[in-house]
């Protein structure tokens, strides 16, 4: 049988097909911004002052940022995406993107919102994953203490015990409803904690199909050793492993935190180790792809396209259900809907909630865009390209 074609992420017309003028337009101002680092920094700055002196922004960041990384602020919102995206071929991923909650109360509310998730996926061929963020659900004061092996107090060995119940009714629903959920990855202090408690839910809930799956931040140095630890241990309790790879978001933080408290730094020391392990790690998966089910959550040209090389020499159809291309909404969409067009399976992460709670992940891809080396600058070529081949038309 002959090779596939290759893959190219070239055509602007197919990435933007879904994005009208305005809209393109609006992006293109968006990664101008982020791509000199100095503006976006005080940008952000400016953002975080006035949301905290309460002054009316959340209107100007509701039309510029928000509306271009998120799908909403409730799930009657999203529907609309979920149906444009569909057009083309690429599904979504639910994501009630509120995170770093401190009450009792915030913690319930994103445990029914993300179960409202799962019920919603299960009657739509369009939304073939749910996520959500442990610490939506749990105190992340709580996991570290735990980490560090201290000893809880009566209240916290209670409060953790609610911990495991919400993520064991998430779990449950994701298992009775056939819906996959992933569990998103969390700062290396406390994603011991996380990696113990979704193995035990893949314990659960794995054992006919890969319903629970965990995420495997490759920019840390443990990254490979945990994703092959972790399925050795599948394999030794008979059951599928789900996996989604990504290399980081933290880094900063991470490199921060470590130099503060005189720990090793636990990120790979240049982005070319990252990547080499990133690969790896997918040539792992696809080893043993009859066992792992993979999503390959990257934005990385290269890894996307070792992918399908990679599926392609192991026999493997591009629309296989064990291998998913996801990207976040926003973002990198030559590449997913290039990949979608070629047939293989795509979702993008469409995050939604109220403006001012989902600001922390907002915050998050205005730092991941500044500090990955040519990630807004390819971004900004490829609108460019496609705003002048529209106005040549």
């Amino acid at each position: 049988m002959d090779a596939r074609p290759p893959v190219s992420f070239e055509d602007t017309s197919c990435a933007f097909a879904y994005r009208s003028d305005a809209e393109l337009k609006r992006a293109n101002f968006i990664f101008s911004l982020v791509n000199h680092p100095w503006i976006a920094a005080v940008a952000t700055w400016l953002v975080k002052v006035s949301l905290a002196l309460r002054l009316p922004v959340e209107g100007l960041i509701r039309k510029t940022v928000f509306d271009h990384f998120c799908a909403g602020e409730d799930k009657r919102q999203a529907e609309a995406v979920i149906n444009r995206l569909a057009q083309y071929h690429v599904r979504a991923i639910l994501d009630y993107a509120v995170e770093g909650e401190h009450t009792e109360q915030g913690f319930e509310q994103t445990t029914l919102e993300t179960l409202g998730n799962l019920e919603t996926a299960a009657q739509s061929s369009h939304i073939p994953f749910c996520v959500f963020k442990p610490t939506g659900i749990a105190q992340a004061s709580l996991l570290e203490k735990i980490q560090k092996g201290e000893t809880l107090t009566s209240e916290e060995e209670q409060a953790y015990q609610r911990v495991q119940d919400r993520m064991d009714r998430i779990c449950k629903k994701a298992h009775e409803l056939n819906v996959p959920v992933m569990i998103d990855a969390e700062d290396s202090w406390y994603q011991d904690v996380v990696d113990r408690l979704v193995l035990e839910m893949m314990m659960k809930y794995n054992t006919q199909r890969p319903i629970v799956f965990n995420t495997y931040q490759l920019y840390r140095t443990t990254g490979l050793t945990n994703l092959r630890n972790h399925f050795h241990e599948a394999v030794m309790h008979n059951m599928y492993f789900g996996v989604k790879l990504v290399r980081g978001a933290y880094m900063e933080k991470e490199r921060a935190r470590a130099e503060q408290q005189g720990y090793p730094d636990p990120i790979h020391p240049t982005k070319e180790a990252t990547d080499e392990a990133f690969n790896k790690a997918l040539a792992f998966c696809i080893d043993n792809k009859q066992r792992i089910s993979v999503v390959c959550g990257s934005h990385n040209e290269y890894s996307n396209y070792y992918l399908t090389v990679l599926m392609d020499k192991h026999g493997m159809q591009p629309q296989d259900e064990r291998v998913w291309f996801a990207q976040l909404y926003g973002m990198s969409d030559h590449i997913s809907f290039n990949l979608a067009r070629c047939g293989y399976n795509v979702v993008k992460y469409l995050p939604y909630g109220p403006v001012r709670k989902v600001m922390p992940y907002l915050f998050r891809r205005a730092e991941e865009n500044t500090s990955v080396a040519g990630q807004s600058s390819r971004e900004l070529v490829l609108i460019k390209t496609e705003l002048k081949r529209r106005r040549g038309k």
